[in-house]
């Protein structure tokens, strides 16, 4: 019953770790309370989705992730941009700028 709680415990904490940095609570949950400790030190060293570098895309003007190969809302195919947006932990929200003209 013990390692039940602890168990609990630490799927909370590292769901919602992952949570925060952007991913599954649910992923995270099951993570940490399969393998308590790993589990919560994963969902701490796992990289934030709100820190990845983002571009622009020149077909529809959607802001997406650099490592994005396909545009997820015209399916334009994307090659490395000349100019890179800020991740949205720098704190400066980019809107996407519509259809170039």
């Amino acid at each position: 019953m013990a390692y039940l709680s602890i168990a609990l415990l630490f799927g909370i904490a590292g769901g919602l770790v992952g949570r925060m940095k952007g991913s599954s609570f649910i992923v995270w949950f099951l993570i940490s309370a399969i393998i308590p400790v790993l589990g919560l030190l994963g969902a701490i060293v796992y990289r934030s989705e709100r820190d990845e570098m983002r571009r622009v895309c020149p077909g529809c003007g959607t802001v997406v992730k650099l490592h994005d190969a396909v545009c997820t809302r015209c399916g334009a195919e994307l090659e490395f941009p000349d100019e890179l947006v800020a991740p949205q932990s720098w704190g400066r929200p980019v809107e996407p700028t519509g259809h170039p003209e």
